[in-house]
């Protein structure tokens, strides 16, 4: 393998970094009160004494990561569960390709729930606009991210993008780790859920051969995330109207953390993860010989078929749908009590939207949109 400094800058914290890390962490005022306003029962120094004894990654994972989401999951879900019998080999690493939900759950929850299946977590690509502060920088590198760097001249882009895809290529095939990444840059803010082209160009700037031997090398398994609410649904239907407002209109940073934060403490229903067949088999009926132009269209749509047949469909899902169509074609699916329940919370999300000039009806176009287009896209994989 060629010279692995040259991931340093992205890459996760090797073990033996760690100590050091945590002292920096502990002597960050900005760190400890985050800590604080989590964790307020817990002394600080509790806490620093727990993580000096973390020797790993992993271990660290198991020591905090695991229990607070766990716990995030009891107050704020009323379940969390995941199907992974569709990859029959526990012990390979895979490329889980996912449609994207929430910045920081997504992942989070991924890494639990494969831990309770007794696997390995998952290196986890980041957007460098999310790490905010260092202290978040330094804190998602101990928990396995790796670090997608969007802040960048398109010459730059070009770089960056290949030695994150050498850098995958290398934890698939040399370290033997799972990775999880999303489909596309950024979240589906209508749930229209698409793998972007650009995504699959740069997983094939690495590995050797052709584009199809570099893609079956990363062993890509489509996972669908069902979440039964969205906790920032509001927050995404206020950016609709925002950027239908005024093209020009770009979130703020205070405006990513309070997505973070409703994200990880709203109410979220059941959320689901659904786990595919790696798609390999699948690529090798696909023909050789086509363009680039031609090619990754098709391995799009390997993967957003195994994305959208795998969906967990809810009683809100099919609501939703004949409430934007006005009709009763899924009434079989749900009951009244079933529709009251989702009206009533569809009514309080729309009172959380604070704009000046609040288009209520477009507003709730998108909420209902954001809940029936998993089961539109579900209807035509499997039909």
């Amino acid at each position: 393998m060629e010279n692995q400094h040259q991931f340093d800058e992205i890459r996760p914290y090797h073990d033996d970094e760690l100590p050091a890390i945590y002292e920096e962490l502990i002597g960050d005022p900005d760190f400890r009160k985050a800590v604080q306003s989590i964790m307020p029962q817990v002394p600080f120094e509790a806490i620093a004494r727990k993580m000096r004894t973390c020797r790993t990654k992993l271990e660290f994972q198991k020591a905090f990561c695991y229990g607070i989401l766990w716990d995030i999951t009891k107050k704020y879900a009323t379940g969390l569960t995941l199907d992974h019998t569709a990859v029959g080999d526990k012990s390979n690493s895979y490329t889980y390709i996912s449609n994207h939900r929430d910045i920081i759950l997504d992942s989070g929850f991924l890494s639990i729930l494969l831990l309770d299946e007794g696997m390995d977590t998952v290196e986890i690509a980041i957007g460098d606009n999310l790490l905010i502060y260092p202290w978040i920088k330094k804190l998602v590198r101990i928990n396995k991210s790796f670090i997608v760097q969007r802040t960048l001249t398109m010459r730059q882009i070009l770089d960056s993008s290949a030695r994150m895809s050498r850098y995958i290529h290398y934890t698939l095939t040399e370290k033997n780790q799972s990775v999880w990444i999303a489909q596309r840059e950024g979240r589906a803010k209508d749930s229209d859920d698409r793998t972007q082209e650009s995504v699959l160009k740069m997983l094939a700037m690495g590995g050797e051969g052709e584009i199809m031997d570099r893609i079956k090398e990363l062993r890509i398994v489509p996972l669908s995330l069902s979440y039964e609410y969205d906790p920032c649904d509001f927050l995404k239907a206020k950016e609709f109207q925002l950027k239908r407002d005024d093209p020009e209109y770009k979130k703020s940073r205070k405006e990513d953390l309070l997505n973070m934060k409703t994200g990880l403490f709203g109410y979220k229903g059941h959320v689901h993860f659904q786990v595919a067949p790696c798609i390999n088999n699948q690529l090798e009926t696909l023909d050789r010989s086509l363009s680039k132009a031609e090619l990754y269209p098709q391995i799009a749509r390997l993967i957003d078929n195994g994305i959208h047949n795998n969906y967990r469909i809810y009683p809100c899902n099919y609501i939703a749908y004949d409430k934007l169509h006005s009709g009763n074609r899924f009434a079989a699916y749900y009951n009244p009590a079933e529709k009251d329940k989702f009206e009533t919370y569809l009514s309080g999300q729309l009172e959380k939207i604070d704009l000046p000039e609040k288009d209520i009806l477009f507003l709730e176009q998108k909420l209902l949109e954001m809940y029936a287009n998993p089961l539109i896209n579900f209807l035509k994989a499997t039909e």
